[in-house]
């Protein structure tokens, strides 16, 4: 139909997906007037009371990036949704979009990446964890031998678990993390007053050295979670529900407005799933 937006997938060797959508140019105009009309509302052109200006001054005021941006807004997300749907994708991020073409009468194509969680085996977890908990427990003659801590048996079953259990994960989770890694960096880089080519210089790295260091540990964090939450899946692990709302309580004082209880509920139980999970692997020893 001329008159609906079409999708095409792709799965990339990388894990990620690909949805290229064709966007009839009848649609691409009138989500340009309905743009226009809704920045007329709160424009304010020289002659005329605001909200009252012709649409044509109006539409001479906003860009022509502007009005791509916002016309887009009003197009994709049900595209996508719809993509999505007919697809059965169950995508783990909002995806990337970027402008393929877009000329004049003519349909235009927009590409946006995106991924599913992978599926992954466990494998023999426990067997691995077993092994790992009882070499460390083991006494050598002639060496000072003590009890590992919590802290230590957790990082042993971690790097374990990493190493074992083999995950392609999608390159643009482990992009999208290591990004959320450098702005939290940048952030408290502020806050200090540095610059970050002062910080690179001071520990003698290059900014590509440092976003290859954050890749790896990004891949290595999102595997340690997808691994996590499938055990406590596997072994039916339940999460107290008072602990939850103990923590959301918490959680709440210090975070008040920033986010959506609801959501800050799902991760807060996420988070005490992994937890239990990492309960149970130390139980194994």
């Amino acid at each position: 139909m001329a008159d609906k937006i079409t999708s095409v997938i792709a799965r990339e060797s990388d894990g990620n997906i690909q949805i290229t959508f064709t966007i009839p140019y009848e649609l691409i105009q009138k989500a340009e007037e309905e743009t226009v009309t809704e920045i007329a509302k709160d424009i304010e052109i020289p002659g005329f009371r605001k909200g009252t200006a012709p649409l044509s001054k109006v539409r001479e005021k906003i860009s022509q990036e502007t009005l791509i941006e916002h016309s887009l807004r009003h197009l994709l997300p049900k595209a996508l949704s719809d993509a999505v749907t007919e697809n059965k994708l169950r995508i783990a991020v909002y995806p990337r979009f970027e402008l393929v073409s877009a000329k004049e009468n003519e349909a235009w194509q927009i590409r946006g990446t995106t991924c599913e969680l992978p599926e992954f085996e466990l494998g023999d977890y426990k067997k691995e964890v077993q092994g790992t908990l009882r070499a460390d427990s083991i006494i050598v003659p002639g060496k000072e031998n003590k009890e590992k801590t919590r802290e230590e048996k957790e990082a042993a079953i971690l790097k374990t678990l990493v190493e074992k259990v083999k995950i392609n994960i999608p390159k643009i989770l482990i992009e999208e993390e290591a990004d959320s890694r450098l702005s939290s960096l940048l952030a408290r880089l502020e806050k200090l007053g540095l610059a970050l080519e002062s910080y690179l210089a001071s520990i003698n790295k290059k900014a590509e050295d440092l976003r290859a260091e954050y890749a790896l540990q990004a891949k290595d964090a999102i595997s340690i979670d997808l691994i996590l939450n499938k055990i406590a899946e596997t072994e039916n692990l339940k999460v107290d529900e008072k602990e939850v709302e103990n923590a959301l309580k918490i959680s709440q004082t210090t975070n008040a407005g920033k986010e959506d209880p609801e959501s800050r509920k799902r991760l807060i139980e996420s988070i005490l799933r992994r937890r239990a999970a990492l309960d149970f692997l130390i139980s194994l020893a």
